[in-house]
């Protein structure tokens, strides 16, 4: 123990940092800092019984574990979904909650128009066939094999328009795409949103934005990606459970959709025998939770990471999500 200091800890740091980046910002006075690359729930209990301070990424903290933590004031979470955290219980027990926002944006935006371009032109397909030899045994100098189309003039349907979904809407502009915005629920009357049944139709790209929650769990289903254009593609760079993984399947296997990516499963990290590992189709593109990670992103994530904290030291708490 380090006297007169406040005792901090950071339960899952590799999630963030695989030492590639400044940890300098989190090091300020009158902070005793336990590093961690990945705390077991076993040790969970002792780890933070006497931390002022806990900082997890997707690290569990539920009421049980909350309320064996008597010192604890502040909670940061290193990203912007808050559902590993029992927010009612923190608030309970007077315990602060922050998370980080406008960090990723760049990251994301990157990631969803590196897949959609990729199931747009095919590449994986013509890739692979070059690799197969097909293209050195062609009678014609080009491989017209995998016919492809462009993005300008498709109709490009967001659900969850935030931050996120606005920067993502900014480049679909700029590449002469349409927007459409999906309503947050049936009470949104805004001008330009539109009810999830109505918009479904009328989409070439569908990307999703939104958080999961009780109301987006399943939110895209089978009755939803049937509700889709045949030819249409889906982009989960959001949250797993979002998307039924095997309805997305079922979609795929039958042509329904052109293409599909998914950035998050249900689980994860997955098990090795999830269904969606199981088959490999060149138009399902599947990524480890990665739309969010490059380094420039988790840069930014744990210098606001820094700055709630010392917020929360200087007496003004700020992100607080509870």
């Amino acid at each position: 123990m380090n006297d007169g200091l406040k005792q901090a800890v950071m339960l899952d740091l590799k999630a963030t940092d695989r030492g590639d980046l400044s940890l300098d910002s989190l090091y300020m006075p009158g902070l005793a800092w336990q590093l961690l690359d990945n705390a077991g729930a076993i040790q969970l209990p002792a780890l933070i019984k006497d931390k002022e301070i806990v900082v997890t990424n997707k690290v569990l903290l539920d009421r049980a574990l909350l309320e064996q933590a008597d010192q604890l004031k502040l909670i940061c979470i290193c990203a912007t979904g808050t559902n590993n955290v029992d927010l009612d219980a923190a608030r309970e027990r007077g315990i602060d909650v922050c998370n980080v926002t406008s960090y990723a944006s760049a990251s994301v935006v990157q990631y969803v128009f590196a897949v959609l371009l990729n199931l747009m032109s095919r590449l994986t397909e013509h890739q692979q066939a070059v690799q197969a030899g097909a293209w050195s045994s062609s009678k014609q100098f080009c491989l017209l094999d995998y016919p492809f189309k462009e993005l300008e003039g498709k109709v490009l349907g967001i659900v969850g328009y935030g931050e996120l979904g606005q920067a993502v809407a900014s480049v679909a502009k700029a590449f002469g795409m349409k927007v459409m915005i999906a309503a947050r629920n049936s009470d949104d009357k805004r001008p330009g949103r539109w009810p999830l049944a109505a918009l479904l139709p009328q989409l070439d790209v569908l990307s999703l934005h939104c958080p999961l929650t009780n109301e987006t769990r399943h939110l895209i289903a089978k009755k939803e990606l049937q509700a889709l254009p045949k030819g249409a593609i889906v982009i989960n760079s959001a949250r797993g459970g979002i998307v039924d993984e095997e309805a997305l399947l079922k979609a795929i296997e039958d042509k329904h959709l052109a293409g599909a990516a998914t950035d998050v499963l249900s689980t994860e990290p997955p098990e090795k025998n999830h269904r969606l590992l199981q088959k490999h189709y060149p138009n399902l593109i599947i990524t480890p939770h990665i739309a969010w990670a490059s380094t420039e992103s988790r840069q930014r994530l744990i210098d606001q990471v820094a700055l709630n904290i010392a917020s929360y030291l200087a007496g003004r708490p700020r992100n607080i999500v509870n």
